[in-house]
């Protein structure tokens, strides 16, 4: 029996991987938490405080001088690679929950016009480029173009400005792409602009042009509706899947409850920490058991995007305190609050796009008699299959992944 919490904080990386300056040279020095760390003390004079991350091991795992090197829980500590190519939410989450993202496509726009131009013509759309640039307009008021907020081709997006055209076309412009497109995730995008979208169209890293979202105001305006489209997926082999067909109950929280839509869970849409937290507090107070829930803080990723330290540091520390009270209610042997991320966003970096960097994988066992240092995982894959066994399931029946832990003695998942 286990009450298992996925917490992601989102865009929490720790440290660049060995391949993250493919991008952008400079990348090789994200450090997402060093970086705010650094940042907050300068401004302040003052450490970031984070008592529940340190309590679960952070300062192990991203030794730095303003966070404690000893976990005063019992938890195993560690780091995983992202285990997907680029640095993307969508693709993080499918990994870490056992979908097979290690081949999809990392595509810009401009090799693939033709054929998304052609499908587009196909379903009765007009096409055509703006100014001669590697996008497409379509029907006079729809965008299809990279994605400038994550890395180079890892997403495209399909953009409408809701005064001149409706979501519902927007989603079938999106359709329609994502059935030819080779990347993670196609996703639409309608918002309220403060001018017609073609005059926040830039260039971004390696060739890309895109849609420039946040100056657009499509975050600040309110009315935003987005759908994320993703690579087809094999949902029979990913956690929640597999969790609920075996009679685990599923609560998806935040963003989890949009990129990891599934039939049997219940699903909690929520943007704002506080909310996120009071969502995933009132699912594991009505938990049985043995129960999955998912939850995604994706504040700290919209700060990153924004390069504003000083929100992030903000809402690391709600994130902080939400951990702290979701402790006391994961006390049974067997119980676990696994905290991870989906790859990096360095609020100081110089650039609004993800960094591809490890993110920390925080074990709390109410049953642990020390802390542990786990191996560094090859993949975010191992983080759900390491749920898996927790909650008393097969491992090899997601899609990929190896635990990082044996289950608790005498629960569901143990050895006989």
């Amino acid at each position: 029996m286990s009450r298992t919490v996925i917490l992601v904080i989102d865009g929490f990386g720790i440290g660049a991987m060995p391949d993250a300056d493919v991008p952008r040279p400079g990348d090789a020095a994200a450090d997402t938490l060093g970086h705010l760390l650094d940042s907050h003390r300068a401004a302040t004079g003052r450490r970031l405080p984070l008592p529940s991350l340190e309590a679960l091991g952070l300062g192990l795992v991203h030794p730095h001088p303003d966070l404690a090197r000893a976990p005063s829980l019992p938890v195993a500590a560690g780091r995983a690679a992202l285990g997907y190519p680029g640095a993307d939410t969508y693709a993080g989450h499918q990994t870490m929950m056992g979908a097979d993202f290690s081949r999809v496509a990392v595509a810009r726009l401009a090799g693939h016009l033709d054929e998304v131009a052609a499908a587009l013509r196909a379903d009765g759309h007009r096409t055509g480029l703006l100014g001669g640039r590697p996008l497409l307009v379509v029907d006079g008021r729809i965008l299809v173009h990279d994605n400038l907020e994550a890395d180079p081709g890892v997403n495209w997006n399909v953009s409408g400005r809701l005064e001149d055209v409706s979501f519902t076309s927007v989603l079938r412009v999106a359709r329609v792409v994502r059935s030819v497109a080779p990347v993670a995730r196609v996703i639409a995008v309608g918002g309220h602009a403060d001018a017609p979208l073609h005059t926040f169209v830039r260039r971004g890293a390696l060739g890309t042009v895109g849609l420039d979202t946040p100056a657009s105001g499509f975050y600040r305006n309110g009315g935003l509706a987005v759908r994320h489209l993703g690579a087809p997926l094999d949902h029979a082999r990913r956690l929640p899947e597999v969790a609920a067909e075996a009679g685990v109950p599923v609560t998806l929280v935040g963003k989890a409850a949009d990129v990891l839509a599934c039939d049997a869970a219940v699903c909690c849409p929520a943007v704002g920490t506080t909310e996120v937290f009071a969502l995933t507090l009132d699912a594991l107070r009505g938990a049985p058991k043995t129960a999955l829930i998912v939850s995604n803080v994706q504040e700290t990723d919209l700060a990153g995007h924004q390069q504003d330290a000083s929100r992030y540091a903000s809402v690391l520390r709600r994130a902080d305190a939400g951990v702290g009270s979701l402790l006391p209610l994961l006390s049974s042997p067997g119980d676990r609050l696994i905290v991870t991320g989906d790859h990096g966003n360095d609020p100081v970096i110089g650039h609004a796009c993800h960094t591809r960097e490890y993110v920390p994988v925080l074990i709390h066992r109410p049953e642990g008699t020390r802390p542990d240092r786990l191996p560094s995982a090859r993949t975010l894959a191992d983080v759900g299959a390491t749920a898996a066994v927790t909650l008393g399931l097969d491992a090899t029946a997601l899609g990929g992944g190896t635990p990082l832990l044996r289950p608790a003695a005498g629960s569901a998942g143990a050895p006989k």
